[in-house]
């Protein structure tokens, strides 16, 4: 007996929960399927609808606007992304998010550069405004849809809309302090010079002396106030990791946190870490993470040239490349931070062993 394709059937579909939708060939059948009967992309706003109420749920489970993003360009398809960030735009503007939101959720939207004012047939919209086929539109909408419904749950960092109150809560972190500004500037200045380095050895050197200084800083936050987390309170933090070569990279980003008594919990799937830390250590981490990428990207392409590698090959030497450089600045980083906090030990005439031991006790107790 033929399917009859209606309403009910692609409401059915779109609040499928078994995961066929994440499957790519499932999804691209379905499309070719739906576009032969000339099914109308967005029928009376139902795929606008159900796309908003999968998104609904996905806060729920912990996610933010920016987790969103990355798991539609990791996982559905980056021709999903423009349609997930208007999404993210037509519920910022129901829910007043800029007014209610917590600081960061607010920032993210930002960043994202997701409009707050628009069409409320989000997916029509968006299918006006690409050259695609209906057959590549449905496919989108399908794994974006396969996405969202079997998304997993995450810690939630930060409350979810369903939490939010009347108006957007005050900062609870407040401003940088100046002497936190400082050593972040002074840090941001050495891995600056160790980007733009050809020499792999003089990057590695002016590294190890960024995580010196972020060393430094934390010993003299912890002596001033002992039992707490350089930078204030313990904060958290996501950070996204993209593909390709994840566990490789994510390596590098646990040898960091490591390096800086900052706690991290992976999900491995997603791509997604969360960094638990005080938050001028948050900042060093990440600021550090992001320029060992570009490092190791400069230093990878120096490598390929020098051996002249391509194809499958490549790809191996790649990744071993990545973990064998996430290994090496492990080791240095510990090397730095074992020397930073002597040479403070020895200055201050002081055991700091006690006083780091409560910072990271406070760390874990989250």
């Amino acid at each position: 007996m033929p399917v009859v394709i209606d309403d009910a059937w692609l409401e059915d579909l779109l609040h499928d929960r078994t995961g066929m939708l994440t499957d790519a060939g499932a999804a691209q059948e379905l499309a070719v399927t739906l576009a032969a009967h000339r099914v109308a992309l967005d029928p009376g706003e139902l795929v606008s609808r159900a796309l908003g109420d999968a998104l609904d749920e996905v806060w729920e489970r912990g996610w933010q606007p920016a987790d969103v993003a990355h798991a539609a360009r990791k996982d559905a398809t980056a021709g999903s992304v423009p349609l997930v960030v208007a999404l993210i735009g037509e519920h910022a503007r129901r829910t007043d998010a800029v007014r209610r939101a917590p600081d960061v959720w607010v920032d993210q939207l930002r960043e994202l550069g997701a409009p707050t004012s628009g069409d409320s047939a989000v997916v029509a919209a968006w299918s006006r405004t690409g050259r695609r086929s209906p057959a590549e539109a449905w496919r989108i909408v399908l794994q974006l849809v396969g996405m969202l419904r079997t998304a997993a749950r995450i810690d939630v960092l930060v409350p979810p809309p369903s939490r939010w109150g009347a108006a957007r809560p005050a900062s609870s972190g407040g401003a940088h302090g100046t002497g936190d500004d400082r050593a972040l500037r002074r840090i941001r200045g050495l891995l600056a010079k160790a980007e733009s380095t050809e020499f792999a050895d003089e990057a590695e050197a002016l590294t190890a002396k960024a995580q010196e200084l972020m060393t430094r800083h934390a010993v003299d936050a912890a002596l001033l106030d002992p039992g707490r987390p350089s930078g204030g309170d313990v904060g958290t933090r996501r950070v996204h990791v993209a593909d390709p070569y994840v566990r490789a990279k994510m390596q590098l980003l646990a040898a960091v946190a490591e390096a800086n008594d900052v706690r991290l919990v992976w999900y491995q799937r997603l791509g997604i870490a969360n960094l638990v830390g005080g938050r001028a250590d948050l900042d060093a981490v990440e600021l550090m993470f992001t320029s060992l990428l570009l490092q190791v990207a400069q230093a990878l392409s120096m490598a390929e040239r020098q051996v002249g590698r391509g194809g499958s090959s490549s790809r191996t030497f790649r990744r071993a490349f990545l973990l064998g450089y996430a290994h090496r600045i492990g080791e240095r980083l510990q090397s730095a931070r074992q020397r930073a906090t002597s040479e403070a030990a020895s200055e201050r005439g002081v055991d700091l062993l006690p006083v780091l031991r409560s910072r990271r006790e406070a760390v874990e107790s989250v």
